[in-house]
């Protein structure tokens, strides 16, 4: 499998500077990479630059269109974010008092660990503070293939995109069965969005055949100039 090196600001990396490794271990994924690069921080997995903390634009934006997707006068929504990744999408539900329930589901325990009690819980300490807030160390499809609560919103953000999976398991999730997996947690009227750093026209058919309606990609401008994407899924009501 070919990930590409290129996810969010992964061609744009600040000032040019060298990357200083703060910390690198090895996990049931292979390896994951913290590293410093000037003021901001990366994760790198299995060689392949994942994300940074120079841009979070299109991350915040990924839980801001969940919300505005969901039916008008819907209380209190519960939310599901798969992958803590480096915190913006955590942070911004967290800061956005309409959400009710916010549960992150990530995998590697190393990156929980940054966020709890290393140099990422700049971006997310509040977050994880929050009472709404629940942290859940497995692999995200098992979860949702699993029993649990359903939610009014599922955010996923644990690949370059449908397209560009970082393991080769996690092509599963954007498979049928997958995308069924995903419906039957979603409450009625809820709402799928998945990041991508470019459209998939496939990917908005696949959820088209799963039975999602109001299929929709919305483009988010980045420092980079290729924008980023969210695709969107509604639920029958």
């Amino acid at each position: 499998m070919t990930v590409p090196n290129v996810r969010h600001t992964g061609d744009r990396q600040a000032g040019g500077e060298a990357p200083v490794v703060l910390e690198r271990r090895d996990g049931p994924y292979g390896e994951i990479v913290l590293r410093r690069r000037g003021a901001h921080h990366e994760i790198i997995a299995n060689g392949c630059f994942l994300m940074d903390t120079a841009d979070g634009r299109s991350e915040r934006r990924l839980v801001d269109a969940a919300l505005a997707a969901l039916p008008p006068g819907r209380e209190r929504p519960a939310v599901l974010i798969g992958g803590l990744g480096v915190g913006f999408s955590l942070a911004r539900a967290a800061c956005e008092q309409r959400w009710g329930r916010i549960a992150v589901v990530e995998r590697e325990g190393a990156v929980i660990d940054w966020h709890r009690t290393g140099p990422l819980a700049a971006i997310s300490g509040e977050a994880l503070a929050d009472p709404r807030t629940e942290v859940v160390h497995a692999d995200l499809l098992d979860h949702l293939h699993g029993p649990g609560p359903r939610y009014d919103a599922l955010c996923l953000d644990i690949d370059n995109g449908p397209d560009w999976t970082v393991t080769e398991g996690n092509a599963g999730l954007y498979s049928p069965a997958g995308l069924a997996a995903c419906r039957a947690r979603l409450t009625p009227g809820g709402v799928l969005a998945v990041w991508s750093a470019q459209p998939s026209p496939a990917f908005e058919q696949a959820l088209r055949n799963a039975g999602f309606a109001g299929v929709i990609t919305e483009e988010i401008t980045v420092a980079r100039g290729v924008p980023d994407v969210v695709h969107l899924g509604i639920c029958a009501a």
